[in-house]
């Protein structure tokens, strides 16, 4: 991990952390905490981060994609740790269960996977985590950070 690296990592996470509504800047703002907190982290780890002094562990990583609403692949991207030809992204498959010739929702999914009926509310929110959010992303695409 290079200082240009954890510099660029830190000035985008920056922007994406002020983006989501976390007041980082004023000493009583509160945004630092209340971002640990919601991630379920040390304040710590954020002011290390945001200092330029480490870059967060994966766990903490993955903690802060959820709160911050970024898939981690784009989180380990950005960090220098991992490339885009590390992580590819998964291009549907030939025969690929579809509905209509798109993806299955994950309530078809449920459906397809023979979830019993009252449990596929449970299953949707439990797999749905692992999905990034098509919203968060259209925005992220219509918006790009000024970093970029």
């Amino acid at each position: 991990m290079t200082t240009g690296e954890l510099d660029s990592f830190a000035t985008w996470i920056e922007e994406l952390i002020r983006r989501r509504g976390f007041d980082i800047d004023s000493p009583r703002g509160g945004g630092k905490s209340r971002l640990a907190d919601e991630a379920g982290v040390h304040r710590a780890a954020i002011t290390r981060l945001l200092q330029r002094q480490s870059m967060p562990d994966l766990e903490t990583t993955r903690r802060l994609a959820r709160v911050l609403q970024v898939p981690v692949r784009d989180m380990l991207i950005r960090s220098g740790r991992l490339t885009e030809e590390d992580l590819p992204l998964p291009s549907a498959p030939t025969g690929a269960p579809s509905a209509g010739g798109r993806p299955l929702t994950l309530e078809e999914a449920a459906v397809a996977l023979g979830v019993p009926v009252d449990q596929r509310e449970m299953f949707v929110r439990v797999a749905g985590q692992f999905l990034p959010d098509p919203a968060v992303i259209a925005a992220e695409r219509r918006a790009p950070l000024a970093s970029e």
